[in-house]
């Protein structure tokens, strides 16, 4: 049985999908904070939180866990500076207890949901794992904070990782079974389609002079199916006894704000309004992952690269969950 940490989040639904489809067992474990129930459409659920361990020792003691996977970090940049104890506490001591549970039942292999954010600014591009960590918010600090700790428990007790630093997880689901839940993110691609099917008035773009092609900000855009291919393998790995790793996770190229906003337009056929704003503190112009490593060892390949992909799967799910929400 493979147990999923807020398996009832975005990307947690789309692992819990893939395991499923591939024949394994899961048990999603959540407390719903900003899960949905309704993402729960494989396997088992057993509604906990990691801030209390006694209900971790409950789900350990009812099913027979072999391997974590763990997506149940806060992860907004801002809210992280201006409530870091939030940050610290859930990403971090909540962790622990999850360690500490998984020590007592001798499981010792661990998928870590890590981040782009471990690095901080980029030194160059692209970015591979040998990149300087220099995180410049609390976020980003939380999940090297995890990964320091891995590698201790690693050396110490054995505990087998894979650490996944992703860079931008998008779109949904290709038959719309899962997707981002709409209103609930701070993802660029969710707050366009947000301006698309009006429950946003305009997008605002932060910064139009960047030293980019059209002036703003490219990013690497990896599909949430590819995502979640990605930590099967992973888990495949560690399953067959394979060793602690660190992947980066992306396409290896970079879609600019510009870009995705003209897909969404083409993707919806809506001209929605764009405002452009004063830059943000602390956005570097790009950030491309090289992939490179995931690909030889994991033997990984991103299927959904194009833009036009991801947005129409993720044009698809939010409409559909939109008009569920507007008729319930």
């Amino acid at each position: 049985m493979i147990l999923i940490v807020g398996g009832a989040g975005y990307i947690g639904s789309h692992i819990n999908k893939e395991l499923t489809k591939q024949g394994y067992q899961t048990v999603v474990f959540d407390n719903l904070s900003s899960g949905k129930k309704e993402l729960v459409k494989w396997g088992e659920f057993f509604e906990g939180d990691l801030g209390k361990i006694e209900t971790i020792r409950e789900v350990f003691k009812k099913y027979p866990i072999e391997a974590v996977l763990h997506f149940a970090a806060f992860k907004a940049v801002g809210e992280s500076v201006t409530d870091p104890q939030k940050y610290y506490k859930n990403n971090v001591a909540n962790t622990l207890n999850l360690f500490e549970v998984m020590k007592e039942n001798g499981v010792n292999k661990f998928i870590f949901s890590s981040s782009a954010a471990t690095f901080g600014e980029p030194q160059y591009i692209p970015i591979d794992e040998k990149h300087p960590t220099n995180p410049i918010n609390p976020y980003g600090e939380t999940k090297l904070i995890v990964e320091h700790i891995m590698r201790d428990y690693d050396k110490a007790y054995g505990m087998r990782y894979i650490s996944l630093r992703y860079f931008n997880a998008c779109g949904a689901d290709l038959d719309a079974d899962v997707g981002e839940w709409p209103g609930s993110s701070s993802n660029l691609i969710p707050l366009v389609l947000d301006a698309a099917i009006g429950r946003r008035e305009d997008i605002k773009v932060f910064g139009n002079d960047y030293e980019t092609p059209d002036g703003t900000c490219v990013r690497d855009y990896i599909h949430v199916t590819d995502l979640a291919e990605a930590h099967v393998l992973a888990l495949k790995k560690l399953l067959d006894g394979g060793n602690s790793e660190v992947f980066n996770l992306g396409n290896g190229k970079g879609f600019s704000v510009k870009e995705v906003i003209e897909a969404a337009k083409k993707v919806t056929g809506i001209d929605f309004k764009v405002t452009m704003v004063e830059r943000r503190a602390g956005d570097p112009p790009v950030l491309v992952a090289d992939a490179t490593k995931a690909k030889e060892v994991l033997g990984w390949k991103p299927q959904y690269a194009d833009l036009e992909t991801i947005v129409s799967s993720a044009w698809k799910w939010h409409r559909l969950v939109s008009s569920f929400l507007a008729n319930s």
